[in-house]
């Protein structure tokens, strides 16, 4: 039986309603590809420097890679100026993304700071010149990730979505706080909804998704399209087949720490794609009843097949 599309980002359907949130340091192509075989139905990479595609930087391949069964895949771009935004847009562009997101949501003093990121939730004429420029300029659909506002005083949602959608944005995806709040506080789910009632373009809730019921509770209070989830996917990365994480078998745990390892190594290397597997072993683990010993052998093993090894014996 044909699946029907939960929504569309202009003309592409997107099969699911629940979506890995784009992670700095996490949201790479092995995490991606993994939570997408579980369900999660768009791919969107981690966060992309503009200043990194000009100035060539010599990872940048990394962030940028993608494996075609990822599709719907989203570069998710982010810097203060329009013609900086655009000239790089039409680079990735050429790598044939499905999607080109702007990120207006990043909170971090770096980025917003200099007036990327959530730093353009200042500028509503400038995220209208942004929408404008690369809207009419780009083949792909362009969507935005977006916070509330700068801080409680200015939470000017509304008008940025109206904004967005006025230019020709796609679907915006909204996380429920403040760039002032960081992850502190408690998402309001209610200015979510708010967005939704105010655009006809799809709009994903984000924040607060911690358990699968959760993701119920946040589509009947949002009226959302679609929930996209990012720390709470971090370690039980099952919550895209709808499965909390006391509800994962032993045997789907090393089955998946398995999987994933294996394609950390491919991806980065032995002894790099180990190293950078251990905040997700670190995650994957925290449920067990592990001695000491056994997470420090874990956690500090050099060689792939020493963690397997000690993986393994964790049900001998």
């Amino acid at each position: 039986m044909m699946q029907t599309p939960a929504f569309y980002v202009r003309h592409i359907p997107v099969y699911g309603d629940l979506i890995l949130s784009p992670m700095d340091g996490y949201s790479d192509q092995p995490y991606r590809a993994l939570c997408r075989s579980l369900g999660s139905a768009m791919s969107y990479t981690e966060f992309i420097n503009v200043l990194d595609v000009l100035q060539g930087h010599p990872h940048l391949w990394r962030k940028l890679a993608y494996l075609e069964e990822e599709r719907p895949v989203v570069y998710q771009i982010f810097d203060s100026e329009p013609r900086r935004l655009l000239e790089v847009a039409l680079i990735l562009q050429e790598r044939s993304p499905d999607i080109i997101d702007i990120n207006m949501g990043c909170s971090v003093r770096c980025v917003s700071g200099r007036g990327a990121g959530a730093g353009l939730l200042r500028e509503p004429e400038k995220v209208a010149r942004i929408f404008s420029l690369l809207s009419r300029s780009l083949k792909v659909p362009v969507t935005a990730k977006m916070r509330l506002g700068w801080d409680q005083d200015s939470r000017n949602y509304c008008q940025i979505a109206r904004i967005v959608e006025e230019n020709g944005g796609a679907l915006i995806a909204v996380h429920g706080r403040t760039r002032a709040q960081g992850y502190g506080g408690q998402a309001d789910w209610q200015a979510i909804a708010e967005i939704k009632r105010s655009v006809s373009i799809p709009v994903i809730a984000n924040g607060d998704v911690s358990r699968v019921a959760d993701i119920e509770r946040i589509k009947v209070q949002t009226g959302c399209d679609g929930v996209m989830i990012g720390r709470a996917a971090i370690g039980n990365p099952w919550i895209f087949s709808r499965l909390d994480r006391d509800q994962v078998s032993e045997a789907q745990l090393q089955d998946t720490m398995q999987c994933h390892l294996a394609s950390m190594l491919d991806f980065y290397g032995p002894e790099r794609g180990l190293v950078l597997f251990r905040k997700h072993a670190s995650r994957y683990l925290a449920p067990l009843d592990l001695t000491t010993d056994q997470r420090q052998r874990l956690l500090t093993a050099v060689q792939p097949a020493e963690f397997l090894q000690t993986l393994a014996q964790l049900n001998a």
